[in-house]
């Protein structure tokens, strides 16, 4: 069994009514600063606030009567714990979610305001997947994996037959990568219909384990190195089911570090008035300091997802005035007596 592009056109005569087809306009200023005439699909403005709640809504809707019965579980840094949690509610599925510690607040509190049990556990992903899989073994409930799963893959893919009706003459699509999912499932929809679409994945250069792996030619795991903004992509190893997939079909995978995440999270706040997180701003983060050959050609980028932290987005807009010199700091040492301040001359 895999992925194909009949069940990405059947996942999507499942979920469509209840999934919102985000808009995918074209960027004057970001088209300006990357050379390349750029697209953006704007999946942060789905009702969980990421492109997630697509694989996850199609899995849901996959289920017998018997296992809906059961409730379901999954790990998840947030994203897919939303769009579970979300969907699992309005079907009325229990759902238990494993998070991660390093999960931003924001995520935990939107996944509980969903209806799902939250349980915190774990200094990694990797970790909050192991602890979830035992409470399924002794629960008996249904495993939603956030991305090794071939109905989570064709829900996630049912991005790539809305860009082919978006931007039907593409030449690339720059796609985040975390475990694989999202990348497998555009990249089976475009290059079955599009072989000629280049499709580019981008990692967190602190974790570039699909990187590593599609270089290594086998499944890697890695060890972050140190945290990322990017929590959502986060992954120390990839999919069994999504890496022969994006081996298959993913002509490119760079990384972006957390600096460059910040300055594209800024510029897209600033120019496109919209609120992306870590992992939602990689993509852009690659087009603006990447060589990906794309000059004057026509690329959508994905904006994934907007749940970001606002302390975390507060620090990022502080850091990036700072830099540009639009924001200054001043210390100045006075004595305690009237007039002081008045009395002081710049040197």
């Amino acid at each position: 069994m895999t992925l194909t592009l009949k069940a990405i056109h059947e996942a999507r005569e499942r979920i469509g009514d209840f999934i919102y087809y985000s808009p995918c306009p074209y960027s004057e200023t970001l088209s300006r600063l990357t050379g390349a005439r750029i697209f953006s699909k704007f999946e942060n403005l789905q009702m969980t606030g990421s492109f997630k709640e697509r694989g996850a809504l199609n899995k849901l809707l996959t289920l017998d009567t018997n296992e809906k019965s059961r409730g379901v579980i999954a790990a998840s840094a947030g994203n897919h714990a939303q769009g579970i949690a979300y969907h699992a509610q309005r079907l009325g599925i229990k759902s238990t979610i494993v998070m991660p510690e390093y999960t931003p607040l924001i995520k935990v509190a939107n996944t509980r305001q969903c209806g799902a049990e939250v349980i915190v556990y774990g200094a990694n992903y990797d970790a909050a997947y192991s602890y979830a899989m035992e409470l399924q073994q002794q629960i008996g409930c249904v495993f939603v994996h956030a991305f090794n799963d071939y109905d989570v893959m064709a829900g996630q893919g049912t991005i790539g037959l809305e860009l082919l009706e978006q931007v039907s003459d593409m030449d690339a699509v720059v796609v985040p990568v975390g475990g694989g999912g999202l990348i497998a499932g555009i990249a089976v929809a475009l290059k079955e219909q599009r072989p000629n679409v280049r499709v580019i994945g981008v990692q967190s250069q602190c974790v570039p384990s699909m990187k590593t792996s599609i270089e290594e030619k086998e499944i890697v795991c890695l060890r972050p190195e140190g945290r990322t903004i990017a929590d959502g992509i986060a992954v120390r190893m990839p999919g069994d089911l999504t890496f022969p997939i994006i081996q298959k079909y993913v002509d490119e995978i760079v990384t972006a570090d957390d600096d460059e995440i910040a300055n594209a999270i800024l510029l897209l706040l600033e120019a496109e008035k919209t609120v992306v997180e870590g992992a939602g701003a990689i993509a852009l983060a690659a087009l603006l300091n990447r060589s990906l050959n794309l000059e004057g050609r026509k690329v959508v980028h994905l904006l994934s997802g907007g749940n970001i932290d606002v302390n975390m987005l507060s620090v990022i807009i502080r850091r990036g005035l700072a830099r540009d010199g639009r924001l200054v700091r001043l210390r100045v040492l006075l004595r305690d007596q009237p007039g002081a301040l008045l009395g002081r001359r710049p040197r």
